[in-house]
């Protein structure tokens, strides 16, 4: 990168200490602003992260001349400040998921692509080195036919994650387990499969879904959303899958993403790879086995902020890096709407009893 970006935040909560501390990283970005209402944590992130503190986003957008804005927001306010930065003719990065509703994330992505301006979604797993190795792998056509593409979220999150907060509300989480904690894995496996099986870009890999939700473990009371969900997926080619996001069970294990074929089996638990065999062997297979084969981190199976911000760098990176060329963002709005697509599917077929496919 060469240019220098003026990058403001709107919404100060825990991610943006993480977008915050990544800015800081970047030698061509400058942190300028964050927005919030709360003038206490608004000023105390001011004076950690060396930048301006507004109560209002667009006064914040009017006043710094920021030419990025990255979206922190509760997940079902990202349309408004998208909306704000479109009209000011300001490129966004935003947190996931894009939006709610794929009705929501269409509004962002018209407005954007009507002032000529940039709107980039958030999935910092797809940074990682494991899934990168795996998505070579996909890439490679290593796994021969697809058989199976799973994701499981096997998290437990205690009442007092959810009280007085945005999370587990319709409006501003939008869902529970599903769409808030089991988003990375639906988006990392949905990414993974659709390359392995050679789906266009442009199209959801997943045909159709049929699946179950409830509240199992939280009182109504604390959580308007399921805490536990189970689907059942059809991909484009005949592939099948599982999906499991759950905030329910005590005291939560570790992410689990499968991917399995004709030829071979990759499975990332969290982030260790625990299996690595195809039936070609590579010179380097022991190796990336050798690398990968141990893991220590918890990555949110109770502790929702037990992951460091490496990836999130890498990913702000990988936006601006695009700005500076005629290369596409990995993660456009097209992409990162599609495991939104995927959420809603499931949840419509929780309630309808019936199969579903991702609009």
């Amino acid at each position: 990168m060469t240019d220098d970006h003026r990058i403001a935040i709107a919404g100060i909560g825990a991610v943006a200490e993480m977008h915050a501390l990544s800015i800081a990283d970047i030698e061509e970005a400058t942190l300028v602003a964050g927005s919030c209402r709360t003038k206490s944590r608004g000023q105390a992130f001011a004076d950690e992260h060396d930048c301006t503190w507004f109560a209002d986003t667009e006064t914040m957008l009017d006043e710094t001349e920021s030419d990025v804005l990255i979206v922190c927001t509760p997940s079902g306010a990202h349309l408004d400040p998208t909306l704000a930065a479109a009209e000011r003719e300001i490129d966004v990065l935003c947190e996931k998921p894009l939006e709610i509703t794929t009705e929501r994330i269409d509004r962002m992505a018209a407005a954007c692509e009507e002032a000529g301006v940039a709107l980039g979604g958030v999935f910092q797993q797809r940074f990682t080195d494991i899934f990168r190795e795996v998505h070579g792998a996909a890439e490679a056509g290593r796994f021969g036919n697809l058989s199976v593409a799973n994701a499981y979220v096997p998290w437990w999150r205690d009442d007092g994650y959810y009280e007085g907060a945005w999370q587990g509300t319709e409006n501003l989480d939008g869902g529970g387990a599903m769409m808030n904690q089991s988003i990375h894995a639906i988006d990392a496996v949905q990414w993974l499969a659709g390359t392995a099986i050679g789906t266009d870009r442009e199209d959801n890999p997943v045909s159709e879904v049929f699946a179950y939700t409830d509240r199992l473990a939280h009182d109504e009371d604390l959580i308007e959303v399921e805490d536990t969900a189970v689907a059942v997926v059809r991909y484009r080619d005949g592939t099948l899958g599982q999906l499991l996001g759950a905030t329910s069970m005590y005291p939560g294990s570790l992410r689990r993403v499968q991917l399995a074929g004709r030829d071979g089996t990759a499975e990332v638990l969290e982030d260790e790879l625990v299996t690595w065999h195809f039936r070609d062997e590579r010179e380097d297979d022991e190796t990336i086995r050798e690398r990968f084969g141990e893991g220590e981190a918890s990555g949110g199976a109770a502790d929702p902020m037990d992951i460091d911000y490496t990836d999130h760098r890498r990913n702000i990176e990988a936006f601006l890096a695009s700005l500076e060329s005629d290369d596409p963002y990995p993660l456009d709005a097209s992409e990162a709407r599609k495991s939104v697509a995927i959420i809603e599917a499931i949840y419509d077929s929780a309630e309808r009893g019936e199969p579903v496919s991702p609009s």
